[in-house]
């Protein structure tokens, strides 16, 4: 018994790191080594291919952090007794169970909304900085229908989740 407990605190230990090492990959900011165009466009192309690098190292990051918490889950079973296994879950412990698993996936959409948004602000600053110089050649825009895009973002109303859109 003492042995699952240490071992749920260091699953969980883990998947706090991997938590905060995913927060870290996904705020990085553009530097820029002076104000020129040119410059500026290097540093977006730049952040382009390192945002590419970055999202597969983030999929490995959150399939880590799945395998843990599905071993998490394992483990806090084992900790239950087996009286309890045989009970039937009455319908107040279905709905807060239910419950809790609702508000974690709506906490990981909301994650996933406010990386979508900074790919799709960085991809647009990339096209702003572009699309003149595009147009000129190829008399067409490189990228359009930023004004209409938005990603889903869930909240809280007095304990119902709404559904939202969040305008990039």
């Amino acid at each position: 018994m003492e042995q699952i407990h240490s071992e749920i605190d260091a699953i969980r230990q883990s998947i706090a790191a991997l938590r905060a090492e995913r927060d870290t990959l996904t705020r990085q900011e553009i530097i820029l080594e002076d104000q020129s165009p040119e410059a500026i466009a290097q540093a977006y192309r730049r952040q382009a291919t390192e945002n590419a690098q970055r999202s597969v190292e983030i999929l490995g990051i959150d399939n880590a952090i799945a395998a843990l918490e599905a071993q998490l889950q394992q483990k806090q079973q084992q900790l239950q007794p087996a009286l309890t296994i045989s009970q039937p879950l009455t319908l107040e412990d279905q709905i807060e169970q239910a419950t809790q698993q609702a508000y974690d996936h709506a906490e990981r959409i909301n994650e996933l909304a406010a990386e979508l948004a900074e790919e799709l602000k960085a991809l647009k600053a990339i096209a702003h900085d572009l699309s003149p110089i595009y147009w000129k050649l190829y008399h067409r825009p490189f990228v359009t229908g930023f004004r209409s895009t938005s990603v889903p973002y869930l909240r809280s109303d007095h304990d119902v989740l709404r559904i939202t859109k969040l305008v990039i």
